[in-house]
């Protein structure tokens, strides 16, 4: 025979046991770090992309604590986002569904669709930034009318060429928006297409490859 209370009592323990999972998994996930991995080869030769989590790509941590720095305080990634990081983040032209499962999806990584995007800063609010071809067909980024000095590109010549319709400046970047750029100028889709990035659709900064092991390393 069945004792109800007992049943009672272990479907009890089993939802308790489910919420606190579902509710630290979004904790840590919003707050403190979550794993990624490299969907395309627009960061290379800094990572290396391949579809799929399980895929032969990189694999990283993204930190979120540098989301807050005006929250949490006393902390190493108590700033914004600085030229040369590497971030994470919803690119302006993706609407971000806001129903309850939606929502659920995206502060717990399971069954996600969100598109999100990893580029460097290149470009910090306020700045005038232009994007120039030398006499020897090598493109450069001027930050203030000076080049910026970038050893972590794929190829300064390996450019997809300024047209009238994209974003090559010169150009002052809004408070509050940043200039994004893959390390592979001849094969991202970056702020040259779509523009600067509103500081609030970042989602975290990449800190490490944990994966594969021979390609361990901070970023």
């Amino acid at each position: 025979m069945i004792d109800k209370d007992k049943l009672k009592a272990y479907a009890k323990e089993a939802l308790d046991t489910v919420a606190f999972v579902v509710i630290a998994l979004i904790i840590i996930r919003f707050f403190i770090a979550e794993p990624r991995y490299i969907p395309s080869g627009s960061m290379l030769p800094t990572l290396i992309g391949k579809p799929g989590f399980f895929g032969n790509g990189d694999r990283i941590f993204v930190e979120k604590l540098s989301k807050f720095p005006n929250v949490i305080k006393h902390h190493r990634f108590e700033s914004y986002p600085k030229r040369g990081d590497i971030m994470i983040f919803y690119p302006p032209f993706v609407r971000l569904d806001v129903n309850p499962l939606a929502v659920l999806s995206r502060l717990t990584g399971i069954k996600c669709q969100d598109v999100a995007f990893i580029k460097r800063v290149i470009g910090l609010p306020g700045e005038k930034l232009e994007i120039k071809q030398d006499s020897n067909s090598a493109y450069h980024v001027y930050i203030n009318d000076k080049p910026l000095q970038e050893d972590y590109i794929m190829s300064e010549f390996d450019y997809i060429p300024c047209r009238n319709d994209m974003n090559c400046g010169p150009l002052i970047i809004p408070e509050g928006h940043y200039f994004m750029m893959g390390d592979n100028r001849g094969n991202s889709q970056d702020s040259r297409f779509w523009g600067t990035l509103p500081r609030e659709r970042f989602i975290g900064r990449a800190v490490f490859i944990f994966w594969p092991l021979n390609r361990i390393k901070g970023l």
